[in-house]
């Protein structure tokens, strides 16, 4: 067996001595499939650039609940005098080296410097999308959070300094008022080629005063199983944060990343009250147009029955301030 150079410890259901796995459910496509999908000639033409619609400075603290958009899966939650951040991305582009990759078409909606202080990061698995090593070692600097992040990922955080609280699915860390659960979700993890799997990927519900919040930077819908249980386990969820986009073609795409529809099954299957949809529109990682998830949604919004206002896919700069549950 290969070495895992992030992570040692026993077998589980969901570990098998060297990589994470998702039980009964699907691991990562090959090279093969990975070919097949990028000669394919399906994929749609980005803008290059877009206006941000709006940028915010956001209030220094929130006793309630408000959520702001940064872009792609990076979002602001400030709940009980807390401020929280789930998978920062500040640079220009979602890749090992900023000279080549998926680029940024679209700016922050909260610039770095407006930020408030940061209290934590949920950092949610490896992929670049997600863990972006340059943002993090500024985060440090200029605020020096706590990151709360599943099994292996602290190990490549090492390099930026910063304090980490590492958990297994169905692990919670206390943070202040707030309680963040690690919860299984369907998918993978890889920052080279050799260590596919080899760092744990999770879901977040956050409980705390204010409500129960639950997080998911990147899932498949794995038949609703990352959503069965929460509010048996939790309570009632006050708002879902749930990703939208990179979902085609589904044949590649189906195992690692929900579409709309499926995001809105999982958002009643959870019982949460309010939702937004993240992880579109900002970086291009698949084949579809930049604004499909958006018609998708209201398509699905329509069939499923939920009223457009319980759902929203936030743009870079929107910040809602969610009503109670």
């Amino acid at each position: 067996m290969p070495r895992n150079p992030y992570y040692a410890g026993p077998i589980t259901d969901h570990f098998d001595g060297t990589r994470f796995f998702n039980p009964q459910g699907q691991g990562p496509t090959g090279l093969r499939d990975a070919l097949r999908w990028q000669f394919g000639g399906t994929r749609q033409k980005w803008p290059k650039r877009l206006p941000t619609p709006a940028t915010v400075r956001p209030e220094p603290a929130v006793d309630d609940l408000t959520i702001t958009m940064v872009g792609h899966a990076t979002l602001l939650i400030q709940t009980a005098g807390l401020n929280l951040l789930t998978d920062p991305v500040w640079s220009p582009r979602a890749s090992p080296t900023q000279l080549a990759g998926p680029r940024r078409v679209i700016d922050p909606g909260i610039g770095f410097d407006d930020l408030p202080r940061i209290d934590a990061v949920l950092l949610s698995h490896n992929h670049y999308d997600h863990l972006d090593l340059a943002t993090l070692k500024r985060l440090k600097a200029a605020h020096d959070p706590v990151v709360i992040t599943p099994l292996g990922n602290d190990t490549i955080l090492r390099p930026t300094g910063l304090r980490c609280l590492t958990g297994d699915w169905g692990d919670a860390v206390a943070f202040g008022p707030l309680t963040v659960h690690l919860e299984p979700c369907h998918h993978w993890s890889a920052r080279g080629t050799r260590d596919r799997s080899m760092a744990l990927w999770a879901s977040f519900v956050i409980t705390g005063p204010q409500g129960t919040i639950l997080h998911i930077g990147d899932t498949g819908f794995d038949g609703g199983k990352p959503y069965h249980g929460l509010a048996a386990r939790h309570g009632k969820l006050r708002a879902a944060i749930l990703p939208i986009g990179a979902y085609e073609p589904r044949w590649f795409m189906r195992a690692q990343h929900q579409n709309p529809a499926e995001a809105l099954h999982g958002f009643q299957l959870s019982g949460a009250t309010w939702g937004i949809g993240h992880h579109w529109g900002t970086f291009q990682l698949t084949d579809e147009a930049r604004d499909a998830p958006l018609a998708a949604l209201d398509e699905a919004l329509a069939e499923q029955n939920i009223p457009a206002d319980r759902f929203r896919a936030l743009a870079p700069g929107e910040a809602w301030a969610i009503p109670p549950a």
